[in-house]
């Protein structure tokens, strides 16, 4: 079966925008843009917190 391909994708396309409307799509994927900015930050943060302790023993 495999993946959908050129017309298939635009058809999958049509029915998303009549189930959910044009103005809703453009809401989800900026709440799901939101979403993984703040998942980039925290790892981001999560990251600084590690290096924290190596820093701290070299300031001794």
């Amino acid at each position: 079966m495999g993946l959908p391909r050129g017309a298939e994708w635009i058809i999958i396309l049509v029915i998303v925008i009549l189930l959910f409307g044009p103005g809703r799509i453009g809401k989800i994927a900026g709440e799901l843009g939101k979403g993984i900015k703040n998942f980039r930050e925290g790892l981001g943060a999560k990251d600084e917190q590690a290096a924290e302790p190596e820093n701290k023993e070299e300031n001794k």
